[in-house]
Order: structure tokens, then sequence, then C-alpha cells
């Protein structure tokens, strides 16, 4: 049996058009997460700086905010900056709202603005974007309780009647974030934050695979060879299952090598700093109890399952039809529609579908609370993808032996 996979990887392998359409979506891999390095770009008093210099300048930055964010250190720094906007010579005004300017900007903000937009946002509505200047509006003369406020954000997100959070879920997801640790450790994270913003465009790399394998089955039937095959001692068994294993193997390779790229490039240029902070420093109201490491990770794992039902489901319609073209008809549309299907929510049943399509299933969505619920049973979105698409896969594969056996030799 293993001869034949060996035989049947090896056939995949050898061919000009796998090598081809492999380098082909390797490079556009290397090109989309190396874009971030090529255009990352970062403003200090002298200018603009770009690139590698732009991101050595930006890390020496965070030396001094990597720090615990206690209530205390929350509290004196939102009244450095009410004490920054008390001078009216640090004050600019744009007719909508007040900003600072000179040194007062670029010495005391720029250099943490990330920061302090952040804790800005955690006393901000849901939904709504705000800035450092918020801050002046807090009253911090008593101190302040950031997490208090983070829960209360959390609870209004709750209490939206457009979410439809029923009860069962609300539990679910209150019993998740109260694992989350605190006080939350900030630092630099860069590198992490490029790689799970763009991880939808590993789409083009299970489609890759799609059309490397789409001939598995159909080819031979182009080739004619099917006959041969169909009618040989072992050709409906350890074959077609050699040729099953074989497309597998190829995909889960070919799919480790395009994600170790997708890694590689953000994390040289960035640094791996911040594997082990939590996700919650890149939006508070996040209840997975993660750090960047573990929910790139998990959502990783997810990745590999739809890319296995995808195999199974290309090496099905392989089995079906007559060319690997009318395989690949098929299968673009089931990866690259979803992308035009933007969901308009996180509750109702055509919400819920869409964030299981393969393209969906490829962002993470950390801070959408997106939860499915069957009864007292309640799933969130990582869990409820890997388990539909395990289930896809465990389908498909079956069926796609299947196909072939009992295909008709003309």
């Amino acid at each position: 049996m293993k001869c034949l996979v060996k035989y049947e990887l090896l056939k995949i392998l050898r061919k000009k058009s796998t090598l081809i359409i492999m380098a082909a979506s390797l490079l556009i891999t290397a090109v989309f997460f190396g874009l971030p390095v090529i255009q990352f770009q970062i403003y200090n008093q002298d200018g603009v700086l770009k690139g590698l210099g732009g991101i050595r300048y930006e890390r020496e930055q965070y030396a001094d905010i990597s720090v615990p964010l206690t209530d205390e250190y929350v509290t004196e720094t939102i009244r450095e900056v009410q004490e920054l906007f008390e001078n009216p010579d640090n004050v600019g005004y744009d007719g909508n709202e007040q900003f600072l300017i000179d040194d007062a900007y670029w010495e005391e903000i720029a250099p943490r603005e990330d920061l302090l937009n952040m804790i800005a946002a955690n006393y901000a509505e849901p939904n709504v974007s705000v800035g450092y200047s918020s801050l002046t509006e807090l009253d911090v003369s008593g101190g302040t309780d950031f997490y208090q406020a983070r829960e209360e954000k959390i609870d209004k997100i709750f209490s939206d009647p457009s979410r439809e959070i029923s009860e069962e879920e609300k539990a679910y997801w209150q019993n998740m974030d109260s694992k989350v640790k605190e006080p939350f450790q900030y630092g630099y994270f860069e590198g992490w934050e490029v790689i799970i913003s763009a991880f939808e465009l590993l789409i083009l790399a299970v489609l890759a695979i799609c059309i490397v394998i789409a001939p598995v089955f159909s080819g031979e039937y182009q080739a004619g060879t099917d006959a041969v095959i169909l009618s040989a001692k072992y050709g409906k068994t350890r074959l077609t299952r050699a040729k099953i294993l074989a497309a597998f193997l190829f995909g889960i390779l070919a799919f480790t090598l395009h994600a170790a790229v997708a890694f590689a490039l953000p994390l040289a240029a960035f640094g791996t700093d911040g594997w082990n902070l939590p996700l919650q420093i890149n939006g508070t109201t996040v209840p997975y109890p993660l750090t960047f490491l573990e929910g790139a990770l998990i959502n990783v794992g997810v990745i590999y399952l739809v890319l296995c039902a995808m195999i199974g489901l290309t090496l099905l319609l392989s089995a079906r039809m007559k060319s690997p073209y009318l395989v690949l008809i098929v299968m673009v549309p089931v990866l690259f529609i979803p992308m035009f299907l933007a969901p308009n929510g996180t509750a109702g049943v055509y919400n819920l579908l869409i964030f299981l399509t393969p393209y969906q299933s490829l962002i993470p969505g950390f801070g959408k609370y997106l939860s499915y619920q069957f009864g007292p049973l309640v799933l969130d979105a990582f869990s409820m993808r890997a388990l539909v698409y395990a289930v896809l896969t465990a389908v498909l594969i079956p069926f796609a032996g299947r196909g072939f056996k009992r295909h008709q030799v003309a």
C-alpha cells in the first residue's frame, strides 16, 4: 500500500502543471504576506520611516510601554493625556475634534498612540470608533476600573437586540470570558496582528491545491486509463485508496509550505514578540482566553479541516466528472462566491451559514461572539467550523472512492 501511495504522490508531483501552479501560488502567498513589510511606514517629527527601518523604530517605541495594564497604570495614563489637553498651546482643532500638536503629540502621544486608542476604545460604546482624544471626557479623579468598564461594554454587546443572544449563549460566553486573565500584559505584537488579519488570503493556496488534485480521477477518464485501472486486481480497492491518500498527503504538505511562508515573512520582519500576549490587547472585548500564538494555531487548525473538506469535495467531483475543468467550474464558485456574500450581523440563519462557508471560515473573528446553539448545547465559531468540516471530510471521502469504483468505462 505504501508503494502505491508513493507512486500516486510522485505522479502528482512530477507533473509540470503541479510545479507551475505551486510555484505561482507560493509566490502570490509570499507577495501578499510580504506586502505589510514592504508597505510599512511610521511617522516621527523628522518625517516618515518605511520598511524594515520603520519597523525597528516602532519596536523601540514599545520598550517603555510593555507593561501590565493595571487600573493604577491606566488611571495615570489617562491623567497624563488630560493634563496635556489642559494646555491650549498643545491643542489643535480641525472643526470636528481636538487633538494634540507639536511636541505634546510627538513626544507624549505618538510612541504609545495604539495603547491610548485601545484604552479609549474600552470606555466607548460598542461599535463606536474613538481615539485618544476621547480620554479627556473620562472622570478619573477617584481612579478608574478598566476591567469593570470592559465587563460593562461586554454586557452592552449581549443586550444588543440585533445580536439575538440567548441566555444559554450568554452564559457560554460569560463562562469563557471568566477565564481571561487580568491584568492584561501589553506589548509589541505587530507580526501576529499581520498574520491574524490576513488568514483569508490562504484561500488561494486552497484553490491551487484543488486545481492540482482535480485530475486525480477525472484525469484517468480523460486519458482513457480508467479501463486498465478498474479492471486490475486492486484497481477498485488499494489503488483507489492510494489515490485518495496521495491527494490528501500532497494537499497537507503543500498547504503546510504555504502556511510556513505566511508565518515566516511577517515574523521575520516584525519579530515574534507578542506570541504570549493576550488577544485582548488588540480588542478588549475579545472573550477567548488565548494568546496570539494560541489563537493563530487554533485558526490554522480550522483551516486545515477546511482544506481537507475541499480536497474531499474535489476528489468526489473528480470521480464523478469526465474532465478536471468541469471539477474546477464547481470548485472556484464554492471557494470564491462567499467572498461577495458579506454577513450583515451575527444572528439569523443566513449570517450563521455565511460564517461557515470556506472563505469566511478562514477568518478568525475573535471578537464577534459568534455562536451556534442546538438546544442546550452552544458551540463557538471555531468549534462549529471544526465539526462541520470534519464531518464533511468524513462523508466526502467514501463517496469519492465509491464514485470512482462505480465508474462505467466507455
